[in-house]
Parts: structure tokens; C-alpha cells; sequence
């Protein structure tokens, strides 16, 4: 083994670890559980690959009820993107902006029936749309939304859509400026400052808008291009007053839709990943 293995050039404790030569040790395990027909909850899954090229990979799981009262029924659709800090974590376990806006065109490609998958032709609604994410896959929704309301964006590429909401659980906004949740925790602010710049090397600062939607010179709020909002945040969470600061920059900004905020008390960050039977995280997820 060449020596240079042991060097180490970065680590986040618990996360990820990273040598001089370019290996890469993720320290979270990460379980995988297969696509199936679940007759529990009455949902059949597969597996697809969305964008395959160079060094490039998006894949995702599909979910649909396995009982439909009418075959060619349509249904509202839920882009959800998982969390893991922007490196860890898939979409296949129990529980970057530009390629995610790249799969959101291929989920777009399907509203004539003209895409590649047979599910989002024959069973998607595409006039109700939805996004959803947890964690730094919160963040991922709502640049897509940003992105959506562009009207750039929207002469570009035609977006036929109808996308209704976005759900941000415990979303990964961070900034410069501390808040009074990231203060009261030094050392792991200490961390969380360095996770972007690590992440997003080509826009470092921390108050790059895809990190911090209220930053000074951010896009304004007002062309989020959808109706609705839930944030979601915890109370331990370090990153709670941020979720927060979104909600009320969005509530003052101009923008036309309807946005909620949702507190989970003595929880902290993804708490409901760890324990889905719990009364709380039950709460939060019909929420």
C-alpha cells in the first residue's frame, strides 16, 4: 500500500475522512435495502438510472402504490433528495445543484409520455408536482424551486410543470454571521464552516446562496416558482435559527405562496432518521 494512504488531508469526525492521494473513507455506514413489492405498505419499488456519463451518476428509486382504483389513474409526484451532508448517504437506505437540476429535466422530459420511464408517463400528474429533501438534501430542493422560478430558466427549457411545494426538513442554510444555535455550539460550528467550502470547492464561501439563501446580494426569495413552503427544524439542531431566518426572510420577501414552519421540541438534526417509530418523528413525517 502506497504510504501515502495514511496522510490524511481532511476529516469530519464521524463523517467522512479524506487522504492527500484522493481515497475518500466515508465513516457513516450506509445499509442498502433492495427495490421490492411491499406488501406492508402497499407500494411497489425499482430502481433507475437517471444521467450516466464521465465521472457522473444519478440514480433514484420509484416508488407507486401497487393497488390503483383506475390503471391509468394520475397521481401527484414527490421529488425527494436524501441527505448526508453532500457526501454521504443514497437513495437506497432505510430511511451537487447542477446534476440535480439535470435530473429534474429528465423527470420534466415525461410530461407529453415522451420520456424513458413507462411509471412517469402513464401514472405522474405533472401539473402537481412536489419537492422534498432532508438535511443538505433540503438545500437541493430549494435551489431546484429557485431555479424553477426563474424565468431564464423557464424560456431556456420549456418547464411544463406544475411544481406546487417544497418541503425543506432541517435544511443545511449556513452563512458567516453566526446565529444564536450555531454560536452556543462552538466546536461543531468549527466543523460545519468548513463543510461547504470542502463540498463545493469552486464557491467556497459559506455565503454562497446555495448555501445561504438570505446572504446579502442573494436572488430575492420572490421568485421561488412554487405555491407552498413547510420548514421543518429542531430545536437542538445547530442549524434551527437558520431554518427560521429562511421562513421569515420568504415571509417578508414579496413572494406570492403560503409558507409554514414546523419546530420539533428537545429533537436535533435528522432525529427522525434514527428512530422512525417514535411519536415525534411519526409527527413529522404526516406532517
Amino acid at each position: 500500500m502506497d504510504s501515502s494512504k495514511a496522510e490524511i488531508a481532511q476529516e469530519f469526525p464521524g463523517m467522512i475522512r479524506v487522504y492527500k492521494d484522493g481515497h475518500v473513507e466515508r465513516l457513516v455506514e450506509t445499509d442498502f435495502v433492495p427495490a421490492s413489492n411491499d406488501t406492508i405498505t402497499g407500494v411497489t419499488s425499482k430502481d433507475i438510472t437517471i444521467l450516466s456519463k464521465s465521472n457522473i451518476s444519478i440514480s433514484a428509486r420509484l416508488y407507486l402504490p401497487t393497488k390503483l382504483t383506475n390503471p391509468n389513474q394520475k397521481l401527484p409526484l414527490l421529488v425527494y433528495f436524501h441527505g448526508g451532508a453532500f457526501c454521504l448517504s443514497s437513495p437506497f437506505t432505510s430511511s451537487c445543484i447542477r446534476d440535480s437540476w439535470a435530473a429534474l429535466q429528465w423527470v420534466e422530459s415525461h410530461c407529453n409520455n415522451g420520456g424513458p420511464e413507462a411509471w412517469l408517463n402513464e401514472h405522474v400528474d405533472f401539473e402537481r408536482v412536489f419537492l422534498a429533501g432532508e438535511s443538505s438534501g433540503a438545500n437541493v430542493a430549494y435551489n431546484l424551486a429557485m431555479k424553477v422560478g426563474e424565468t431564464q430558466a423557464q424560456a431556456q427549457f420549456g418547464l411544463k410543470m406544475g411544481l406546487l411545494g417544497v418541503a425543506l426538513v432541517h435544511p443545511f442554510f449556513w452563512g458567516s454571521n453566526p446565529t444564536g444555535s450555531d454560536a452556543q455550539n462552538p466546536s461543531w460550528k468549527a466543523v460545519v464552516d468548513r463543510l461547504w467550502p470542502f463540498v463545493c470547492p469552486a464557491q467556497p464561501d459559506n455565503d454562497n446562496p446555495w448555501a445561504n439563501p438570505v446572504a446579502e446580494g442573494a436572488p430575492s426569495l420572490a421568485q421561488l416558482g412554487c405555491r407552498r413552503v413547510l420548514v421543518c427544524v429542531a430545536e437542538k439542531d445547530i442549524l434551527r435559527d437558520r431554518g427560521w431566518l429562511f421562513y421569515e426572510a420568504l415571509s417578508r420577501s414579496g413572494w406570492m405562496g403560503v409558507v409554514e414552519i414546523e419546530e420539533t421540541e428537545g429533537e436535533d438534526h435528522g432525529f427522525h432518521l434514527n428512530d422512525l417509530k417514535c411519536e415525534k418523528a411519526r409527527d413529522l413525517i404526516k406532517h
